[in-house]
């Protein structure tokens, strides 16, 4: 069952103004230190990283249904990879403890992220989906 979708179309060129302004304070806020560490190793579209990230918290405080209230703050939500290299979510704090409330009892949630820009545009769509425990994916 699907328990929230979110999306969230960013500005790369925002994100670029808000790194120019105020540089690894709002890197430091907003982002966990394995996202500042993969849009450090493309320094050509540094920004558009950070943008496609930043709409992925986004879309996510949407499919939990709080923004980022409630707890659920920017730095408790990261993009990371998984081994086969689609990009998901790692979650802490209060962004996981909104997700553990939405989980039914007896499911599991999995957490389905995509990610694309076209300059100027960054998108994120995430997709929640419980699955009864002992069920296949």
């Amino acid at each position: 069952m699907i328990l929230g979708l979110g999306s969230d179309l960013c500005n790369i060129e925002r994100i670029q103004n808000s790194l120019d302004r105020f540089g690894t304070r709002f890197e430091q806020r907003a982002f966990t230190e394995v996202e500042i560490k993969k849009a450090n190793r493309r320094p050509h579209n540094r920004a558009a990283t950070f943008a496609k990230r930043f709409a992925a918290k986004e879309a996510y405080s949407k499919a939990v249904g709080t923004g980022f209230k409630q707890g659920v703050f920017l730095k408790d939500i990261g993009v990371v990879n998984a081994p086969s290299g689609a990009p998901t979510l790692a979650l802490t704090g209060g962004a996981k403890a909104r997700l553990d409330a939405l989980t039914p009892d007896g499911h599991v949630a999995k957490v389905h992220l995509t990610l694309t820009d076209d300059h100027p545009w960054a998108f994120a769509m995430v997709m929640i989906e419980a699955i009864a425990v002992g069920k296949d994916d």
